[in-house]
Parts: structure tokens; sequence; C-alpha cells
């Protein structure tokens, strides 16, 4: 695997995951989110890179 993207997809992970950790219960809650939900949804986010 190419290490530049393997690089990019790390790093769009911890950034997803920074800023989803970074919203309140409330906001979470309104985008349909659950905080046991931001791993995943960060992962897939990565993979789509």
């Amino acid at each position: 695997m190419d290490f530049g993207k393997t690089l990019r997809r790390w790093a769009s992970y911890r950034q997803t995951v920074r800023e989803l950790s970074a919203l309140d219960d409330r906001e979470l809650n309104d985008l349909g989110i659950n905080r046991g939900d931001i791993q995943p949804l960060a992962r897939e986010q990565a993979s789509r890179i």
C-alpha cells in the first residue's frame, strides 16, 4: 500500500474523531450520532480516501 495514502487516511481518521469528539451530546444527537459511533464513522470516512 502507498505510504502517502496510508498517512492521509490516518490524518483524516484523526481529524474526524477530533471534530466529532469536540461536539457535545446534544449536537451529536442532532446529527444522529452516538459517542460510540465516532470511531466507526471516522474509519469509514478515512477508507474513502
